[in-house]
């Protein structure tokens, strides 16, 4: 078993240093919906100890997206208004309890993914035609 943990620890270092940024980014905010459909959950059954825990992963990454931003850019600017969004809807949802701000989040949060998956795959169109 310990090999195969050390196996698996390997590969999922060559994923992460073989993927492009935007396939990072991806997998970022999968990991946050993730995180948020657990937690919705979890408040579901009133482990709210655990919800915590996984609102907490979850604004840690989205933190992360905000200090990545080069904020030259316009659109850099408005993501970060989002993201200060989000954890503060995430603030609100460990405050009170409330899986309806979850609800609300979770589709702003795939659009945002999706959104991010198409321009990824634009580039990698425009890097293949431009080879």
């Amino acid at each position: 078993m310990h090999q195969y943990s050390i196996e698996l620890q390997s590969y999922k270092e060559q994923a992460v240093a073989t993927m492009t940024q935007g396939e990072m980014l991806i997998v970022l905010y999968d990991e946050v919906i993730k995180r948020l459909k657990k937690a919705k959950i979890l408040i579901e059954n009133t482990d709210y100890t655990n919800a915590e825990s996984e609102l907490n992963r979850a604004q840690n990454i989205v933190i992360y997206l905000e200090t990545i931003l080069d904020r030259k850019y316009e659109i850099s600017r408005n993501l970060a208004q989002l993201y200060r969004f989000f954890n503060l809807q995430m603030v609100r949802v460990i405050a009170g309890r409330n899986t309806e701000l979850i609800d609300e989040l979770i589709p702003l949060v795939e659009d945002l993914r999706d959104t991010f998956k198409q321009a990824d795959v634009l580039s990698k169109q425009q890097s293949k035609q431009q080879a």
